[in-house]
């Protein structure tokens, strides 16, 4: 439900909505590894990319895995493609693919995001080159 929330908020374009999944004092550190700290600081740099170099963009979850370190604590892996963005300077950015890894606790106001890590990955293609020349397939 929570990865739900936080997909269709970016596919909406709503900061508001899209740190509504996140504590109050999360930490998100984006796919350019810039860390930004608070609900409050997210959400202004959400809706300044919004409005910005994602404003056209559509993201989806392609795959989600949660392990339960505690009742309350839970760490998950989000696998996800997106289309439409813009890279920094304004040029179309092909399909990206990507890696949410994030520990999310469940509190007062249900299950949140509390630290939330986002990276770029390479294309299917090459990932499997590099799984094989890991031995792993």
């Amino acid at each position: 439900r929570l990865v739900s929330a936080m997909v269709s908020a970016w596919n909406a374009h709503d900061a508001r909505a899209y740190v509504a999944t996140l504590t109050q004092d999360a930490d998100f550190t984006n796919v350019f590894g810039i860390l930004v700290q608070g609900r409050a600081a997210i959400e202004r740099s959400h809706a300044a990319i919004f409005q910005g170099m994602f404003k056209d963009s559509m993201l989806s979850a392609t795959e989600t895995r949660v392990r339960f370190l505690h009742p309350d604590i839970a760490v998950v892996d989000v696998r996800w493609e997106m289309v439409g963005a813009r890279d920094p300077q304004g040029n179309e950015w092909p399909k990206r693919h990507g890696l949410l890894s994030a520990i999310a606790t469940r509190g007062a106001d249900g299950w949140l995001f509390a630290v939330f890590h986002n990276q770029d990955l390479p294309p299917p293609e090459r990932m499997a080159d590099i799984r094989r020349a890991m031995g792993q397939g």
